[in-house]
């Protein structure tokens, strides 16, 4: 039996490389018992370098094959599971490199992975599609131009959250009460980008739909819910850290209207976008009943507490079989 030769990448060397790992645990996992199909997992650190379990140092090159030592062979790369959470896997950094030459791999392609990632574009985006989403506005540099801006809706919204442009798990992200506070945050959420999106304080419930194709259909699940501790929101730390107090919901309680409307949404951004086998995409609900569009995650966490796997077999499908007919269907068809 020929077999098809799986790269599994994961890390990256940014802020969620951590989660990756453990992310690439659960997708390594998913596979292992797929007899025509072999992994190679590698982890990429931030200097770009390539090395695997055994801290071996290896290359993946424009032939498509893992090159190693001179005394080793190299190992063919038939398709690619880019699993990294924000750069270079969320970005569309890693994807370009795939395109450029012809290696097909899961996931959304670079286009709509950098779309979503900059919540500049992506905000954009949600408001050409005619998805509601939450008041905004776009900061390039910090300085007293920008800090007056932000004044200025903080007095209007009377709460703000400022959040680096192009970060993933609440990296970056900083809710600011009081004027006095708003200097130091925009020159922390600077620092982890060049662009910084300034957003009303919405007083929501946190819900998450997990849309992914399955045999060629999108599919959006019932919404999760996300339930934080009082006046937090959902950071990096209560997402991953075994203190947190946030407690998650596989469905929320909603009516039947408004589990309808947030599915059309996410399955109009979903295909709108252009994404690509996964997604985990973001709504609030406010306590006026407004749905709006959060963001969305192209790389959703695969970890054993995430909700997009949590949701996709509450949804009634089993996370390996949707991986693996993902992957042959996939390779049954012709590049693009």
């Amino acid at each position: 039996m020929s077999k098809t030769h799986i790269l599994l990448l994961c890390g990256g060397g940014a802020a969620e490389h951590s989660i990756s790992l453990m992310s690439a645990d659960y997708i390594e996992s998913c596979l292992a018992n797929i007899p025509d199909m072999e992994v190679l997992r590698l982890e990429l650190d931030a200097a770009g370098h390539y090395h695997t379990k055994q801290g071996q140092v290896c290359e993946l090159t424009n032939r498509r094959e893992v090159r190693f030592d001179e005394a080793e062979p190299s190992w063919p790369v038939d398709y690619v599971i880019p699993c990294i959470h924000g750069y270079p896997g969320e970005t569309g950094d890693i994807q370009s490199y795939f395109n450029l030459i012809n290696l097909p791999y899961f996931g959304c392609g670079s286009e709509p992975s950098s779309n979503c990632f900059n919540k500049v574009t992506a905000k954009m985006w949600f408001s050409a599609l005619g998805i509601p989403n939450t008041p905004y506005l776009f900061l390039s540099e910090a300085g007293e131009a920008a800090n007056t801006r932000c004044r200025e809706a903080l007095n209007e919204w009377g709460s703000l959250f400022i959040k680096a442009a192009s970060q993933g798990s609440s990296v970056g992200c900083y809710r600011v009460d009081n004027g006095d506070d708003i200097p130091s945050v925009l020159e922390q959420a600077f620092s982890y980008s060049p662009y910084v999106v300034v957003e009303k304080t919405i007083k929501a419930r946190e819900l998450e739909v997990a849309v992914y194709e399955y045999q060629g259909e999108v599919i959006a699940t019932v919404p999760g819910e996300i339930i934080c501790a009082n006046n937090t929101f959902y950071s990096f730390d209560e997402k991953y850290d075994a203190k947190s107090k946030a407690v998650t919901k596989v469905e929320a309680e909603l009516s039947q209207a408004q589990i309808d409307t947030i599915r059309d949404y996410a399955i109009r951004a979903f295909k709108g976008m252009k994404l690509s086998h996964l997604s985990r995409i973001d709504f609030f609900l406010t306590d006026e009943g407004e749905i709006l569009l959060n963001e969305i995650n192209t790389f959703p966490g695969m970890t054993p507490i995430s909700m997009f796997p949590k949701m996709l077999s509450n949804n009634g499908h089993d996370v390996s079989e949707w991986l693996v007919s993902n992957i042959r269907r996939q390779l049954s068809e012709p590049l693009k």
